[in-house]
């Protein structure tokens, strides 16, 4: 049965165990470990067994073209409470992952939503569907995090695209921009790395509490509509 969600409000890039615990704090879903490791956000293992992962927020782990056991070796490591495929993972990958939910990440380049779509029913004829679909912005040579946005409006009737798959729109979300994003585009759920930060990797905790706050004020007013 697919889950209604995954998340409402993820922050992704956690690398500190003083971030996870902010984030916690503020009210996040969920925190996001990269262990892609050309990122500058990559969570290494020393810096991992730093992080208490078993308080919340439950991480989801954020790959980009890892093999099957090495992700599977990653969820049971680090107890992941999901997976976020970010790469140029093919549709049939899915299938063969374990039972959780997984976030498809896909960067909305020129083609704009048809082709997330396509993809979707790429994942589908392959066994799997993912439980939501992240949408990121497209920077060429980079699998997300350049804090980039995506163009909303180019993304506000993604339900005639995507049905009934959840929408969590990346790239670029600041404090100051995420409630307008929210209203703009009506996801799901938000995801945010670069936006909340003093430097890459490092999480400014005012900056997470402000996101929250503002995100939790848009989604609640769009819930009234």
């Amino acid at each position: 049965m697919r889950l209604p969600a995954v998340f409402r409000i993820k922050i992704c890039g956690i690398t500190r165990n003083e971030d996870h615990l902010a984030a916690g704090l503020a009210g996040a879903d969920r925190v996001g470990l990269n262990f892609y490791p050309r990122s500058k956000r990559y969570l290494s293992a020393e810096a991992a067994g730093l992080i208490d992962l078993e308080s919340e927020p439950k991480p989801i782990g954020v790959f980009v073209n890892a093999d099957v056991s090495t992700i599977c070796n990653q969820i049971q490591r680090y107890a992941l409470a999901g997976v976020q495929l970010h790469g140029d993972e093919p549709p049939e990958f899915l299938a063969d992952l374990p039972d959780l939910p997984i976030v498809r990440a896909r960067r909305m380049d020129d083609r704009g939503v048809a082709a997330i779509a396509a993809d979707l029913e790429a994942c589908e004829a392959a066994g799997r569907l993912p439980d939501a679909v992240l949408v990121d912005a497209y920077t060429l040579g980079h699998y997300g995090g350049t804090g980039e946005t995506v163009s909303w409006a180019g993304l506000a009737d993604y339900r005639k695209w995507l049905g009934n798959i959840p929408l969590i729109l990346a790239g670029g979300l600041t404090a100051e921009n995420v409630a307008e994003a929210i209203r703009t585009v009506r996801p799901y759920g938000v995801d945010t790395a670069s936006g909340v930060e003093c430097s890459p990797g490092v999480k400014d905790s005012a900056k997470m509490q402000s996101f929250i706050v503002n995100a939790k004020s848009a989604f609640e007013e769009i819930s009234r509509d």
